[in-house]
């Protein structure tokens, strides 16, 4: 392969502009320079130059002077309810090709309900939920306690907490007002999922019919589903068996990371069909990573997908799902750069 220039946008913790009533954990989805600078390492490995650019408001500047073949785009963006396409809408109109998924899937990935209203359109399996916007709407009656709440539009575990399990209306209101108040958006409330907690990675495009898989490394449908991951948060006892932004962020190496999960085989190919289902759903691109959990009748329920997942190369789930399937971090970045390559028919 020809060497490509290859701008590298990301949003660095420290240049994040944080209004003063911040949440504690509002820096959780943004990058650090760890991995900003092992992803350049991986892109040179691939033969390739790299441009690093911060995806802030000086880019639509930067990456018309940098003049890249493509870019790489991990970029969180700053604000906005649709903050994770803000970039791929600027290298839209640019006419820039670039990694990963586009505009529309982006936003469905960052706001869960509607992504959750998809899939339940799509007659996927994903938990009953309500969205509260004021806080004093009426509680559906069709849901049952417990219920679980989080904010509409976060990801990385962000306002989440032991007080996101919802016992009675009263515990419900207190969270959901406290949720829309600090994260200044709708709070999504649905039925709580007891049961192991799985997250699958994976990587490809659907093919369309004729065509064949760039490598062996794909299937017949054009993807590569790395094997499922339980997270087991037994040795975090503060997390109370939650997935929380503060072990994601503060102790990201304190879970014990099953990978393969320990689960039956019929179980495991249910996971990976739900997780290329719910891809494919919202029109996602190249890389994502679905998180699942079962419910109290065993069955797997969708919970939420994340279309920009984190690359960290020692404790970013993606990273550590297929480390555990053989495939090297210089690899990872590699394929994710070379699926935008050939969709663009620049491979």
């Amino acid at each position: 392969m020809r060497r490509l220039r290859v701008a590298l946008l990301f949003n660095l913790k420290q240049n994040v502009p944080l209004p003063p009533d911040a949440p504690p954990d509002a820096l959780a989805e943004y990058d650090t320079e760890e991995t900003v600078e092992a992803l350049i390492e991986a892109l040179q490995a691939g033969g390739h130059e790299v441009i690093p650019l911060e995806g802030d408001v000086t880019l639509l500047d930067t990456i018309r002077q940098a003049r890249p073949d493509i870019c790489f785009n991990i970029c969180e963006g700053h604000r906005g309810d649709a903050r994770e396409s803000q970039v791929p809408a600027l290298l839209e109109m640019l006419g820039i090709p670039y990694t990963g998924s586009k505009i529309l899937a982006h936003a469905l990935s960052l706001d869960k309900a509607m992504a959750k209203r998809v899939w339940r359109d799509c007659g996927l399996p994903t938990a009953p939920f309500q969205v509260f916007v004021r806080g004093d709407e009426p509680l559906d009656s069709s849901l049952r306690f417990p219920l679980f709440a989080k904010p509409s539009r976060e990801g990385s575990g962000m306002g989440i907490s032991k007080r996101s399990i919802l016992h009675d209306e009263k515990e419900l209101r207190e969270q959901v007002q406290w949720l829309i108040k600090t994260y200044r958006q709708p709070a999504l409330v649905e039925e709580y999922l007891p049961g192991r907690e799985f997250t699958v990675g994976l990587l490809g495009n659907t093919l369309p019919p004729g065509v064949k898989p760039p490598s062996d490394f794909y299937d017949e449908r054009g993807f590569h589903v790395f094997p499922p991951m339980e997270v087991d948060l037994s040795p975090v006892a503060e997390a109370g068996g939650l997935y929380t932004s503060q072990v994601k962020t503060e102790m990201p190496l304190a879970p014990r990371y099953l990978c393969p999960a320990p689960i039956d085989r019929e179980l495991e190919q249910e996971l990976k069909r739900l997780a290329v289902a719910a891809f494919e759903a919202i029109g996602a691109l190249d890389l994502a990573r679905v998180d699942i959990r079962l419910g109290s009748d065993g069955k797997p329920y969708l919970m939420e997908i994340n279309t920009l997942p984190g690359l960290n190369p020692h404790y970013s789930d993606l990273v550590i799902v297929a480390r555990a399937d053989g495939v090297s971090y210089q690899r990872l970045i590699n394929e994710i750069l070379n699926l935008a390559l050939r969709r663009y028919g620049l491979a």
